[in-house]
């Protein structure tokens, strides 16, 4: 009896996840999670749609190649910080809404401040379709851990969702120390099969996993 009442809450958990899809905190428990979309620190100003949990979920290939990316930072004594993972295609959609809302400029001074509301999708900032749904896409920034648990911000040479030039990977507007740090970063996740977007340092993918529909899927934990 025991055992069955195990496998019966086991399966109800799983159940709640796209296909071939896993929790990063069950695969990386290490890795913070700071889910931008799930609160108000984020380029819409406000939860997004979708978003009913603070919870990175991905397939399972991209959540191992991430857990061994950041395995091989620990070695430089960084600790990765996910910003978001699986995203809902509601979320794409709410996404696409907000940019349609010439009125709605609440966030442009930290997220677009050089850049025309009208031109994000057409830049390739924001996407009307994206990996991310596939659970293949993550958002990463790092953080320096001394000995004694010190925690330090990396500088990357802006923030998560800049939609600025100086957010691609190799802008040469940047500090040599952020440019140092984002070619780090890049080399790592390259060795762990994960690659870059050129206009945002912060974004990786894993090409070639096998391509599975983008879901719809509300992340909601139990």
């Amino acid at each position: 009896m025991a055992a069955t009442l195990v496998f019966v809450t086991t399966s109800a958990h799983a159940a709640d996840l796209p296909p071939g899809f896993v929790r990063l905190a069950e695969v990386a428990p290490g890795i913070r999670q700071d889910m931008r979309y799930a609160g108000s620190h984020n380029f819409v100003g406000r939860p997004v749609a979708g978003y009913a949990s603070p919870a990175c979920w991905l397939k399972r290939e991209a959540a191992q190649a991430l857990a061994a990316a950041a395995r091989d930072l620990e070695k430089r004594h960084w600790r990765l910080v996910v910003y978001d993972c699986y995203r809902p295609k509601r979320a794409v959609a709410d996404f696409l809404a907000w940019a349609g809302d010439a009125a709605d400029q609440r966030t442009r001074a930290e997220f677009y401040p050089r850049t025309p509301k009208s031109r994000l999708f057409a830049l390739g900032y924001v996407a009307r379709a994206s990996s991310h749904s596939e659970g293949i896409a993550v958002d990463v920034a790092a953080e320096q851990v001394d000995a004694a648990g010190q925690v330090t911000p990396l500088d990357f040479g802006g923030g998560f969702d800049l939609f600025d030039e100086t957010s691609w990977t190799a802008s040469k507007a940047v500090s040599a120390e952020a440019a140092a740090n984002r070619k780090a970063l890049v080399a790592v996740f390259a060795a762990n099969g994960l690659a870059n977007y050129a206009r945002e340092w912060w974004h990786f993918s894993l090409p070639g996993a096998t391509k599975a529909p983008a879901y719809d899927v509300v992340i909601r934990e139990p």
